[in-house]
């Protein structure tokens, strides 16, 4: 018998879906299958977590903040002390290299640390007497919320979707990616741990028929989601034609990295190299196009290549403490990913990888190609994969009108020792996240979302409150 969940958690208690439809997950490094009955959550399954996080509502809505925010602090500790296991679950799943899961366990347990201060000190707005009334603005929970969300950091998102929407009183219901279900269906035992009321917080499995099936719920409030540019505007759609839920989009990326001629190179190399290779490319604010200066062209693309040379000796199997990148998620994701190696020798030069590891696995070799023609696939296109694009520039409003050639707006980086230059460069990139002499940040406290077709919203920070979780209710008083 598996060691690990694999029915739907509903109402604080693991339970069977109603029909029998099963999902069946494999393990990228060898093909093998990791489980072929994880429960789909069905139209009566989704009936039965929204019911639950319904009748949940009142009772969390008016829970006293103080105890909010304790049962979210024993939440996060236990996200710490569950990493190991946590680690093992993505593992089998998406072959993540198991020394990367404690940053993104960190980081979620950062999360609802973050948003458990946040509990006691929702205010609201009052404004002074005119003609004998008094006006007052109360900020209320919206009700119940749902978050669907990718396959490449199921705990971060997990943690993106809830802490916010947990701290401001609203119940929830979780779906993660078919592909990597186990972690997120593991958070439930966590929430019983931790003391939660039953109903709070659901978690369900399920590919895209799940995830419409919440969309379009007439008893779901607000809904979040992080995918693909084209699911996100089904969402949307379903949220509008149903019951016109509130909506949080974090779509797309296609970020980029500027390099000036006065940036030290050693850490824009590393930077670089780390922001397309993190989780092996697979991330929305992969840093995955750079410009660089023609001064320092040559000299950038020596030091690139020699460190994507050194990518060799971390490159493997996933359960190593030497291995740094692994496989991709599964055998659709890579051959995504080789049609764009394929097509990009056409349209750019090659000089790096740009083949398999191997003939087993989903292992791809972290691939460079220079000179793309203006309109390449791989340069104007989300790859979602270890493959970087580099471009030459020779003017700084070149540049930036360059890196504003794209439908996305997520994140980018501007690599300079000059910093009126890295500022004012940075103010003028429509991207929702700027980096300064470092790319691919993500943390509780900011705000991250996107500009153009990289989504609409914002979540972590303060601002999340807003956008996540609260309706402003106008009390007009006679005095």
């Amino acid at each position: 018998m598996a060691n690990f969940e694999t029915r739907l958690f509903i109402n604080g208690k693991y339970t069977d879906a109603h029909a029998g439809s099963r999902l069946t997950c494999y393990n990228p490094v060898d093909g093998s299958v990791v489980t072929s009955d994880v429960h789909v959550a069905g139209k009566e399954d989704i009936d039965a977590a929204v019911a639950a996080a319904r009748a949940a509502f009142p009772g969390w809505a008016n829970t006293p903040p103080q105890q909010r925010t304790t049962l979210m602090l024993r939440l996060a500790d236990l996200i710490d002390k569950n990493a190991n296991e946590i680690a093992r679950l993505e593992m089998l799943c998406t072959g993540k290299p198991k020394i990367q899961t404690p940053f993104e366990t960190g980081l979620g347990s950062s999360i609802f640390r973050y948003y458990a201060g946040w509990c006691d000190k929702i205010g609201g707005e009052s404004y002074p007497t005119q003609n004998g009334f008094m006006r007052i603005i109360r900020r209320e929970p919206i009700g119940v919320c749902a978050g669907i969300f990718a396959f490449n950091g199921s705990i971060v998102q997990l943690s993106m979707k809830c802490a916010a929407c947990l701290a401001t009183g609203n119940t929830v219901i979780v779906k993660g990616s078919e592909k990597t279900p186990l972690a997120v269906l593991f958070f439930g035992k966590l929430i019983n741990e931790a003391g939660f009321p039953p109903g709070v917080f659901q978690a369900i499995a399920g590919a895209g028929e799940t995830g419409a099936l919440l969309a379009s719920h007439m008893g779901v409030d607000k809904i979040s989601f992080t995918g693909s540019v084209d699911t996100g505007k089904k969402i949307a759609q379903a949220a509008a034609a149903s019951n016109l839920k509130k909506v949080t989009l974090e779509l797309g990326g296609k970020s980029p990295s500027i390099v000036f001629p006065d940036a030290n190179l050693n850490i824009a190399v590393e930077w670089c190299t780390r922001g397309i290779t993190l989780n092996t490319g697979q991330a929305c604010i992969a840093s995955s196009v750079v410009y660089v200066h023609k001064d320092i062209r040559e000299k950038f693309l020596n030091m690139m290549k020699e460190a994507f040379r050194q990518l060799d000796h971390v490159i493997g199997d996933p359960d190593s403490n030497n291995t740094k990148i692994s496989t991709v998620v599964d055998k659709i994701q890579f051959d995504h990913i080789m049609k764009y190696i394929e097509d990009g020798k056409t349209e750019a030069t090659l000089i790096a990888g740009g083949e398999r590891i191997g003939n087993k696995g989903c292992f791809i070799k972290p691939t460079i190609f220079v000179d793309p023609e203006p309109n390449a696939r791989i340069l104007k296109e989300e790859i979602f994969g270890p493959v970087l694009v580099i471009r030459e520039f020779t003017e700084e409003e070149d540049v930036i009108a360059k890196a504003n050639e794209t439908e996305f707006g997520l994140s980018g980086a501007v690599f300079s020792q000059d910093i009126n230059r890295a500022l004012r460069v940075s103010s003028r990139i429509e991207s929702g996240t700027m980096c300064i002499n470092c790319c691919t940040m993500i943390e509780a406290t900011v705000a991250f979302g996107g500009y153009k077709s990289s989504g609409w919203g914002r979540e972590l920070g303060k601002v999340s409150r807003d956008f996540y979780s609260l309706e402003n209710k106008c009390t007009n008083s006679t005095l």
